[in-house]
C-alpha cells in the first residue's frame, strides 16, 4: 500500500472519530519541515512529513498532555542544544514533565511501513523505552483510546495470549467475523479494531522478542457486549483472554 493511501486512511480515521480536528489542527510551514529534514540528515519518513504538514503547528484535541510534537519545539530543542543532530535519532516530541523528561524520538535504525520506530529517552541519551513500531500506529492507538474507548460506558483491559507469536494473524479473522473493521493497516505488534458499539486496541513493545501476548483495552456500550466479544475470542479461536480490570468495576 502506498504511503499517500495510508496517510489518507489515517486522516479519515481521525476526522471520523473527532470531526472538530478539521478546524483545530494546523500544519508547519514547508521551510520548518525542510529544517527538520536537514537536522535528520536524510529524507524524513513520508508519514512524518504528512504529520508535520497537517498538524506540525497544532494537533488540536489530539495533543498529548505533556509532550509537544510541534515543529517549532523540535527546532528550538536543537537550536538550544538540548539535543544534538544524530543520523540515528531524531527528536519529534518534547516532554515537559521535569520529573521524568523522557523525550520522544524516531529511531531510524528501525524503519517500518514508510515510517519508523518511536522510542523515548533522555535528551542526552541513555536507555531506550520503545513505544510503537511507527508514529502512525502510536497516534492511531492513542486517538482510538481517547476519542472512542474512553468515551464508552464500559471498558476492560487485560492480556490476549497465544502459542503462536503472530497473535494478530488469529485475532484478525475472528474480529472481522464479529463485524469489526481495521481503520488503518498495522504491523504484528499493534491491533486496532472498530465496530459501531465497541472498539478493541492491543499492542506490545517493539523490538522485544515477538511472543504470543498483547495487552488489550476494550470499550463498549455495556458489559454484556464486552463479555460476548471476549467469549467469542475464547471459544472461536486459539487465543486466551485474561481480564485484569473493568472500568467502572462490575458489581
Amino acid at each position: 500500500m502506498s504511503a499517500p493511501l495510508m496517510e489518507l486512511e489515517m486522516e479519515e480515521l481521525l476526522l471520523r472519530i473527532e470531526p472538530e480536528l478539521a478546524d483545530q489542527w494546523q500544519g508547519a510551514t514547508p521551510d520548518m519541515i525542510e529544517k527538520i529534514e536537514r537536522l535528520a540528515g536524510h529524507p524524513l519518513p513520508p508519514f512524518y512529513r504528512w504529520f508535520l504538514s497537517r498538524m506540525g503547528k497544532s494537533m488540536g484535541a489530539l495533543a498529548y498532555p505533556t509532550v509537544d510534537f510541534s515543529a517549532q519545539r523540535v527546532l528550538a530543542c536543537y537550536a538550544e542544544k538540548l539535543v544534538m543532530p544524530d543520523p540515528r535519532f531524531l527528536l519529534i516530541g518534547y516532554e515537559s514533565n521535569e520529573m521524568m523528561p523522557l523525550h520522544v524520538f524516531y529511531d531510524f535504525d528501525a524503519p517500518a511501513r514508510e515510517d519508523a520506530l518511536v522510542t523515548e529517552r533522555y535528551a542526552k541519551g541513555g536507555e531506550l523505552y520503545d513505544s510503537f513500531e511507527t508514529l502512525r500506529e502510536m497516534l492511531a492507538w492513542g486517538a482510538l483510546l481517547k476519542f472512542r474507548v474512553n468515551k464508552m460506558p464500559q471498558q476492560c483491559e487485560g492480556v490476549l495470549s497465544s502459542d503462536d507469536p503472530d497473535l494478530l494473524s488469529h485475532l484478525d479473522p475472528l474480529m472481522s467475523s464479529l463485524g469489526f473493521t481495521k481503520p488503518i493497516p498495522t504491523g504484528p505488534r499493534c491491533g486496532l479494531y472498530e465496530r459501531h458499539d465497541s472498539v478493541l486496541i492491543c499492542s506490545r513493545t517493539p523490538r522485544e522478542e515477538l511472543i504470543g501476548n498483547q495487552a488489550f483495552t476494550l470499550g463498549g456500550r455495556d458489559s454484556g457486549v464486552l463479555r460476548k466479544i471476549l467469549g467469542r475470542i475464547t471459544t472461536e479461536s486459539s487465543l486466551e483472554v485474561e481480564v485484569d480490570e473493568w472500568t467502572p468495576a462490575l458489581r
